[in-house]
């Protein structure tokens, strides 16, 4: 098993055992509600279900590319913008401040500036390479939605061996760590996301204080909330910057509107994640700053479910 998961970091395929993942449990909850209609169906409601998994995102895919096409394609090259913005800002960080305030920076203040920007510019560049592997992770993610809802239909096998229990066994405990992290941490990125949407179109403009790039800003904050702590810290620089680029009073309002979301999220987050798993906060970070110096990004995404489920087999074995 720690050979597997170690395969799927090296050979970029995260993207679709999630979506396996998914779409497995996604598939047996579909199975269970749709019971009722077995009656009145020429076909088992696995069937269904599956099927219905399946289609789905092509269905999703097909009304995105209708009213977004631009957006989704471009991406890359959108983030790309956004970044040499954010680079920009840093450079002009003085003359954006007030006075009273820029004067109190240290000497060595523009010179942190300039590294700060020319690693955003230098993030910029390599996501213009990006579209390739963007297209190709959504490749992998399909793939992989298509082994997960057939997986979870119901097979006709003989009396199971040894190496065929032990496998399921570790299959049902990586299914349990991947409802219990990434659930909870998807509905915590959806309040976030809802928030912060709430608070970049409708409450800045009614103090006539309209931040750019707000729809990519809504998205990165969903994508980094999938990301226990450290993603959202991320997203709060990147909103902060922005806002500064705005005026010192948009930077303000953003900063204090993300600590009250923070505030909250972290409220949820140690009573849905951390009781479920028993994984301390110090243990998470811990965990995610090797996994991102090993496999950089993609360890960030895998840590907390493959730490998780490690967990639970050190658990299963009384070691820990």
């Amino acid at each position: 098993m720690a050979g597997a998961l170690l395969s799927v970091m090296h050979y970029g395929l995260l993207a679709g055992m999630l979506s396996a993942c998914v779409a497995f449990l996604l598939t047996r909850w579909m199975n269970q509600r749709l019971r009722w209609a077995q009656q009145r169906l020429p076909f088992a409601v696995h069937n269904l279900a599956a099927a219905l998994v399946m289609l789905a995102p092509l269905l999703l895919l097909a009304l995105a590319l209708s009213h977004s096409r631009s957006y989704i394609i471009g991406a890359p090259q959108q983030y790309r913008e956004l970044l040499d913005f954010l680079a920009r800002t840093v450079l002009e960080l003085r003359d954006k401040l007030p006075p009273e305030i820029a004067t109190q920076l240290p000497e060595g203040a523009a010179e942190v500036q300039r590294v700060l920007a020319g690693y955003l510019g230098a993030k910029a560049g390599a996501l213009a390479l990006a579209g390739r592997a963007w297209l190709g992770g959504l490749l992998y993610a399909y793939v992989g939605l298509i082994v997960g809802a057939l997986a979870a239909l119901p097979h006709e096998t003989k009396t199971r061996g040894p190496l065929v229990q032990q496998l399921m066994l570790r299959a049902t405990r990586m299914g349990e760590a991947f409802r219990q992290i990434v659930t909870a941490q998807f509905w915590i990125a959806a309040f976030n996301t809802t928030l912060t949407a709430v608070f970049l179109l409708l409450v800045l403009p009614l103090w006539d204080l309209k931040l750019p790039y707000a729809a990519l800003l809504i998205t990165l904050t969903f994508v980094g909330g999938l990301i226990p702590i450290v993603g959202n810290l991320l997203c709060n620089a990147v909103i902060t910057l922005v806002g500064l680029s705005v005026s010192p009073l948009a930077a303000i309002a953003c900063l204090g509107f993300l600590i009250l979301i923070h505030k909250a999220e972290y409220l949820i987050n140690a009573k849905v994640v951390g009781q479920q798993t028993h994984i301390r906060v110090w243990e998470l970070l811990t965990v995610l700053f090797v996994a991102e110096s090993i496999f950089g990004p993609t360890g960030l995404v895998a840590a907390p479910l493959f730490y998780a489920y490690a967990k639970k087999e050190l658990e299963a074995a009384q070691l820990v």
